[in-house]
């Protein structure tokens, strides 16, 4: 089986789950060649499973031109099975090629299916994306297959590199820094749960903005920005519980970041988590845009250890039953061959 990924994203959750499937594939056997753009961060996790080239895909430019030029050239040497594309600019990189199977992956609802024509299979990551898709119009095939994580208890961080007490009970949350991840809210729950600290592993737009809220409210003493960390395990092992405060998220990687890392998890009720999280077993959950609620879910699970432990391992047994690596891999090597199988 040889497989040729396209994307062109940056840095963030559906970046996670590229290098996870990627290994997971290179593991099992799968022969790969990737299609990046330029100078990712997480570039030299995936250079052991295949080939990597780098290119920047633009709407109207000579480089446009030149790349699909040079990377016909490589399907025509490589000659894969699979061409698989990650969400909707390397959607519109993908060529018609009758001699591979195409399937694009989704990580987020599409507003439109306009850049698809030439895949065959879009793969959904929810049963709710399926069927916003159907009901844009899409008649081709569709295929529910979910996230994984590879994250691992690992040796935690030394507290003292984020500044914070050995004592303090700290939350950590993860992702871009967009409007729509809810961190302003994490932060305003922060403010109201006296000693707690938080740290908030990524970057994004919003950063300043969030800095400001921090600033504001007085508690720049309890939040730490640490940046973006390609491998955040660390950090999660030496927090006390994890945070997914997003309004909109589909099936964010972040949603098993948690669970794979031992801590127990908070979430807000958007699409994704209310699918894969269960309230009071494996996760407490809140409304989204929800202070308040965050705020008494960190004092719950600050004053009560047993619940600390409870929820991570109903996060663990959720991981391992629902949303394996072994599970969701075997997923899309059997819709490979199949797709190549009806070529």
């Amino acid at each position: 089986m040889k497989v040729m990924h396209y994307h062109f994203g940056k840095d963030g959750g559906a970046e996670r789950f590229f290098v996870n499937l990627v290994n997971a594939l290179h593991d099992r056997g799968v022969e790969q060649r990737m299609l990046i753009r330029p100078d990712r961060s997480w570039r030299k996790d995936i250079e052991a499973c295949g080939t990597v080239y780098e290119g920047v895909f633009r709407r109207v430019s000579l480089s446009r031109f030149l790349l699909q030029a040079r990377m016909k050239s490589v399907l025509r040497e490589f000659r894969p099975d699979v061409i698989m594309a990650w969400q909707l600019r390397a959607s519109r990189f993908m060529p018609r090629w009758d001699d591979a199977f195409r399937l694009s992956r989704l990580g987020d609802y599409p507003e439109h299916l306009d850049y698809y024509k030439n895949v065959q299979t879009l793969v959904c990551i929810t049963p709710d994306m399926a069927d916003k898709v159907r009901k844009m119009g899409w008649s081709r095939d569709i295929e529910v297959i979910a996230n994984f994580t590879r994250a691992k208890p690992v040796d935690a961080v030394q507290r003292s590199e984020l500044q914070t007490p050995d004592d303090a009970f700290v939350v950590a949350g993860m992702g871009r820094f967009v409007p729509r991840k809810g961190f302003d809210y994490l932060i305003r729950a922060i403010a109201n749960v006296p000693n707690a600290y938080l740290w908030l592993l990524g970057d994004g737009p919003e950063r300043d903005n969030l800095v400001k809220l921090v600033t504001d409210l007085g508690i720049s003493d309890r939040v730490r920005f640490p940046g973006w960390k390609t491998n955040a395990y660390g950090y999660l092992a030496a927090a006390d519980a994890f945070a997914v405060t997003s309004l909109h998220e589909p099936l964010g990687n972040v949603c098993f970041e948690g669970w794979g890392a031992g801590k127990p998890t908070i979430a807000a009720r958007a699409e994704g988590p209310s699918w894969v999280m269960t309230d009071d077993v494996d996760a407490l959950m809140v409304d989204c845009a929800d202070a308040a609620g965050l705020t008494a879910a960190i004092e719950r699970l600050r004053a009560d250890p047993a619940l600390r432990q409870r929820l991570s391992d109903g996060g663990q047994a959720t991981l391992r039953q629902r949303f394996s690596e072994d599970a969701i891999s075997a997923a899309y090597i059997d819709l490979f061959q199949r797709g190549s199988a009806s070529r």
